[in-house]
């Protein structure tokens, strides 16, 4: 535990409260760097991705049809199943446009999760974790995986993505990203590597050869238990390659503010959690470090939410819903749900003593609003660029 704080404490966050109070400034010239971040939780990713099917419906309304969370989004940052949805979004198509839209990311889980996390009885699946190794074998998940995103590498995706992984090998964290030198291995083994959630798959090996030529190995699991939620990686990542990387055109030097959405796929009620045992845990998909994790960047958040920064979580799920794998018909449609009526409930906010806030506006109209926010963003940058086409 004093190594992930320890890990944490490296973040500069002098740096990071100085670009936050340039946003204010910065936003009108389109300077701005905008990140998406989706944590981990097997098919409770059904939650964000209902999420992102309304915000982009949202930035169609306002830039046309073809828009697609990529256009806006200078970095996408995703843990486990949110890597995933970071990939596909980001990925290109022949035509070097987004290859899937918010609304595929949903039907993909409603589609394929009983499949990656074929059911068992409960205590069947404890026998098996117990005595011969991971739940579920995940070669259903490595083949639509390898399916949908192909051959397509790191450098090549539209926007920058990041990927937190795990090298069981190495014994450190493994950052995938597109930020130049980028580690240029294939979407799909990164994406592999960081849904191997201990317990429920088994690690993932790979080897890969990069453009000039050079090979390493990874044997890779989920990174979740550093960073189930990745916001402040995204923003380690963005802060420490200021200089090396271009935002959409933009000279690294002007990028001075931050714009971000966070998106949880939710926890479980707090009462509850209290009572678990260690087969409850694991019966969930969350180990304790990576429970504590998440509560140790509330202070962090609660600076955040002064500025451009959203974040939308459900934490008061219970029973199978908080579940990391039950795929069954009846609990994905009640994910999905959960995600609709999320969309319906204030907006939650901390103050600076980390006290809850009152919030009369909704997360459905906070996202209407930074879709607002989003489209001018991206109609300026266009507009300094000479290519805006609206």
């Amino acid at each position: 535990m004093e190594r992930i704080q320890n890990w944490f404490l490296q973040i500069n966050m002098e740096r990071i409260r100085n670009w936050f109070w340039q946003s204010k400034k910065t936003q009108s010239s389109g300077n701005l760097v905008t990140i998406l971040s989706i944590d981990g939780g097997g098919v409770r990713g059904i939650i964000p991705a209902t999420i992102l099917e309304f915000l982009e419906s949202q930035l169609q309304k306002l830039d046309g049809e073809s828009a697609r969370l990529a256009d806006y989004f200078d970095v996408m940052a995703g843990t486990n199943t949110g890597g995933l949805v970071a990939a596909m979004l980001s990925a290109p198509d022949d035509k070097q446009r987004p290859l899937y839209s918010a609304k595929d990311i949903k039907s993909f889980y409603l589609e394929h999760s009983s499949k990656i996390f074929p059911q068992s009885s409960w205590l069947g699946s404890i026998k098996k974790v117990l005595t011969s190794g991971p739940k579920y074998d995940g070669k259903y998940l490595h083949s639509i995986v390898r399916e949908k995103l192909g051959e397509i590498r790191m450098h090549q995706t539209l926007t920058n993505i990041i990927i937190p992984t795990f090298d069981i090998k190495t014994r450190h964290i493994k950052f995938f990203s597109s930020y130049p030198p980028c580690l240029d291995a294939r979407l799909s083994d990164v994406c592999i590597g960081a849904t191997a959630m201990p317990i429920y798959f088994p690690p993932y090996y790979f080897k890969n050869q990069d453009r000039d030529g050079n090979t390493q190995e990874f044997n890779l699991i989920d990174g979740a238990i550093y960073a189930s939620n990745p916001t402040l990686i995204a923003i380690r990542e963005v802060t420490n390659h200021n200089q090396n990387i271009d935002f959409n055109s933009i000279k690294p030097k002007k990028c001075s503010g931050f714009l971000i959405i966070s998106l949880g796929t939710g926890s479980p009620e707090k009462k509850v959690v209290e009572k678990w045992g260690f087969l409850d845990w694991l019966a969930h998909g969350v180990s304790p470090p990576e429970f504590l994790t998440q509560s140790s960047g509330l202070g962090v958040y609660s600076h955040l939410a002064r500025f451009n920064y959203l974040r939308i979580q459900d934490d008061t799920l219970t029973g199978i819903n908080s579940s990391f794998d039950i795929s069954t018909k009846t609990n994905l449609e009640n994910l999905c749900q959960i995600g609709e009526s999320l969309l319906k409930k204030p907006v939650s906010s901390v103050n600076l003593n980390k006290e809850p806030v009152e919030n009369t506006e909704t997360n459905e109209d906070a996202l209407k609003r930074f879709a607002k926010m989003l489209s001018d963003h991206r109609r300026v940058r266009e507009l300094n660029r000479g290519t805006f086409a609206h």
